[in-house]
């Protein structure tokens, strides 16, 4: 299989989490043109078992290739846990790059040793939050809480609501009476509601924000595969959902800062098949 560099960059997440990472990658690559799909009949994906999220990432790895994806970006920790490495084993010849827990700048920036960690209970319970725990976290404590509802209000677009409130409060609020200076975002969701977070927890505690390192580590693999897309016009944007055109339509200005075009997608036995418009 081979990659022109005016092929596109392929994303994937279970719903709208994604696109923090689409943007991240449209601030630092604008010329690059992006196809992304979110697959929001079956968000989400944290509380599914690793078989289903893998059959769900194959599928969409090969749907978005066919699309001519030239770089896959895996923009979601839950799928990245419990999925990555199969994909890489599936598909040897796509780069791929994952979402992985900020831990590692967390504990060098930590004074107090306490780092609250926002996650999806499948990237708490994956080998890659473990690994990288193992590798990164000695003599830091890792106080873990997995948010339950907060991705369903930030897919509902409830950024700053008395329930996606509430959520935050009950996680975070246990962190600081231990102290916690920062915060690591392990769901690519969180992001959008680091407003509010912040706003909880206080200007001196840091959040860490994990897309734009992923958008880094994309760009430096197109680029040392000569792939980077060498135009200066804007690249477009693509986007598919399995889930409603409408309520994904109206969050695109909300979260991206721009629209585009978007095609309604539907599953028939794991496999993808466009429907609509």
């Amino acid at each position: 299989m081979s990659f022109k560099s005016d092929s596109l960059v392929g994303i994937f997440d279970s719903g709208v989490g994604g696109i923090s990472v689409l943007r991240a990658i449209r601030e630092q690559m604008p010329e690059e043109s992006v196809i992304y799909f979110g697959d929001q009949k079956h968000i989400p994906y944290g509380s599914r078992s690793m078989e289903q999220i893998q059959n769900f990432s194959e599928a969409i790895t090969r749907f978005l290739l066919e699309q001519d994806a030239k770089i896959l970006v895996v923009a979601c920790n839950a799928a990245s846990a419990a999925a990555l490495k199969y994909l890489r084993e599936k598909f040897p010849e796509v780069q791929f790059v994952g979402m992985e827990p900020a831990v590692k700048p967390a504990a060098e920036y930590t004074r107090t040793g306490k780092v609250g960690v926002l996650a999806t209970p499948a990237t708490f319970q994956g080998a890659l939050y473990a690994s990288v725990v193992e590798r990164f976290a000695n003599g830091v404590e890792l106080l873990p809480s997995t948010c339950p509802g907060l991705v369903q209000q930030i897919e509902q677009g409830n950024l700053d609501g008395e329930e996606t409130r509430r959520i935050l409060e009950e996680a975070l609020l246990p962190m600081l009476e231990k102290n916690i200076d920062t915060v690591v975002l392990g769901c690519t969701h969180y992001p959008f509601v680091i407003p509010l977070i912040q706003r909880i927890v206080g200007e001196t505690v840091r959040v860490i924000d994990p897309a734009p390192s992923v958008a880094r580590q994309a760009g430096r693999l197109l680029e040392a595969r000569g792939m980077s897309n060498k135009s200066r016009s804007k690249g477009r944007v693509k986007f598919y959902t399995s889930g409603g055109l409408a309520a994904f339509k109206i969050m695109l200005p909300i979260l991206l800062g721009e629209s585009g075009e978007v095609e309604k997608v539907a599953w028939l036995d794991d496999h993808l098949i466009i429907s609509e418009r």
